[in-house]
């Protein structure tokens, strides 16, 4: 609360701003310890085609380094746009969001996931590749290379409205889109693999979807929605068994439409009027989390509070009865929220009413920002607010039991290194049996000499680190604090403390 009667003391111009900060700061006593804090790096909106390396590295860089201020610590980066790569891949081409022409790799050669895995974890982020699964050519596409699969297996595609997508029909499909997955997941250091709300396509009034081929051979006499969404069920959940035998740490994860169903059409649907996920887009979201084939969901609720088809506060309350048995996220559209007035205080945007929502119903654990560059645009000061009230104190992952609920060791030998440049707190890995055991995080939180030590509380962490060391700002000899040290591992799980006493 010192901090913000800091700033109104010396901002007393920002009348506006005054008013949101205090009405954040009085919703929130304490920021949760752990959560989930992304955002979506976008390729298909065409902002890196033809940039270059220098250029495309330079933006990146900023991006992230604004975004970790901003407390974000997981980035979701799109490399699979339409069939296509933002890495080297043997199976489907580059993409021509990155070089201007389907096919063509980078001059000069790069790896722009392999960086981004890099800069993401040396900024303490997790990476999450995010392909879209079944669009296999956009409209604006005009030629495909001929290493694009559509050559190989051309019956296997249909044509809608522009678009050209893979059939969700063919387990052809289904086995060829989880084997690109599985290479990304096990050439890389990703954190996890993320799709998007794309399934079948979004409908055209008058337009039937053209997959009668697919469902003569296939549809067994089945109910053609039924069938649909059992396509897209096996997929889901054989993609998520399959990373699972890659790499057990990975996780796998959706964003869908933030409509599942209107009340019309079901009871238990929610009040409005919108596009639907499991009538529209034959996505059976709940199905996917209650048979544990997702490891997160994290609807795109993009709607202002108030709006007549789809209002933010009637679904953000549906999704949380719905949450079932994994960690419910909220996609946040930063634009709409602070073009909005919130309807109970039109003196302010909507943003302090969305995060009190997100943060007191249950079953929600964090959410993404659609998107990043809108985040460091700060409109509405929504930038600041993040830093200064809802991601003021560091946050750890949501944990994720299901998949490895087994903490590490603690970390062993620490101890205060003396330098010519500073005290150095120094420690080292514990030891692992096995990957799932190893330690590749560490937190440092400190307290005064005397202070209860309460790792629970979030405003005592000193840095989430990859490293081993951390330098310490040295007063004189006249500050006695303790040091704690935690280990965490792939998953987050923490482990016990190690203590260091000193005076600095």
């Amino acid at each position: 609360m010192y901090c913000f009667f800091l700033y109104f003391c010396t901002d007393m111009k920002n009348k506006w701003f005054i008013l949101l900060l205090f009405l954040a700061v009085s919703a929130i006593a304490q920021n949760p310890k752990r959560e989930f804090r992304g955002a979506w790096i976008q390729s298909v909106n065409g902002q890196f085609q033809g940039m270059g390396r220098d250029r495309m590295q330079q933006v990146l860089t900023s991006q992230l380094n604004d975004l970790q201020k901003d407390g974000i610590n997981a980035i979701f980066f799109q490399v699979r746009c339409e069939g296509d790569a933002l890495y080297p891949s043997e199976l489907e081409p580059w993409s021509r969001y990155l070089t201007g022409q389907q096919g063509t790799p980078p001059n000069p050669y790069w790896d722009p996931l392999l960086w981004m895995v890099e800069q993401c974890h040396a900024r303490n982020m997790e990476l999450h590749a995010w392909i879209n699964p079944y669009r296999a050519k956009t409209k604006g596409t005009t030629a495909l290379a001929n290493t694009h699969e559509y050559f190989r297996h051309p019956n296997h595609f249909f044509d809608y409205d522009g678009l050209m997508l893979f059939d969700p029909g063919y387990p052809e499909n289904r086995n060829y889109i989880c084997q690109v997955a599985c290479d990304i997941v096990r050439r890389y250091d990703v954190d996890g693999i993320h799709i998007d709300d794309y399934f079948y396509p979004y409908p055209v009034a008058g337009l039937a979807i053209p997959d009668d081929n697919s469902y003569a051979l296939y549809g067994k006499g089945m109910d053609r929605a039924e069938w649909r969404r059992q396509n897209v069920n096996q997929f889901i959940q054989q993609m998520c068994y399959q990373i699972r035998s890659v790499k057990p740490w990975v996780k796998f994860g959706v964003s869908p439409f933030g409509i599942y169903r209107n009340q019309i059409n079901d009871p238990n649907g929610s009040a409005t009027s919108g596009l639907q996920n499991y009538d529209d887009l034959y996505a059976d979201v709940l199905t996917w989390v209650e048979n544990g084939w997702v490891d997160y969901n994290l609807p795109q609720l993009y709607w202002e509070i108030g709006h007549k088809a789809a209002d933010y506060e009637t679904l953000i309350n549906w999704w949380s009865a719905h949450a079932g048995k994994r960690p419910l996220y909220i996609g946040q559209d930063v634009m709409r929220t602070v073009k909005a007035p919130d309807p109970q205080n039109p003196s302010s945007h909507q943003m302090p009413r969305k995060y009190m929502l997100q943060r007191s119903l249950p079953g929600i654990f964090g959410s993404c920002q659609w998107y990043a560059a809108a985040v460091c645009e700060n409109p509405g000061n929504y930038q600041t607010m993040l830093r200064q009230v809802y991601h003021s104190t560091p946050a750890l992952q949501p944990r994720m039991p299901w998949i490895d609920n087994r903490a590490p060791g603690k970390p062993r030998k620490t101890a205060i290194v003396w330098t010519e440049d500073g005290p150095v707190l120094f420690w080292t890995a514990p030891k692992a049996k096995t990957v799932m055991d190893e330690a590749v995080q560490y937190v440092v939180y400190r307290f005064l000499k005397g202070e209860k030590i309460n790792l629970e509380d979030p405003s005592h962490i000193l840095c989430i680190t990859r490293e081993t060391n951390l330098p310490l700002t040295y007063h004189g000899g006249r500050a006695p604090y303790v040091y704690v040290v935690t280990a965490l591992d792939h998953l987050q799980n923490e482990s016990k403390g190690a203590k260091k006493s000193v005076k600095l």
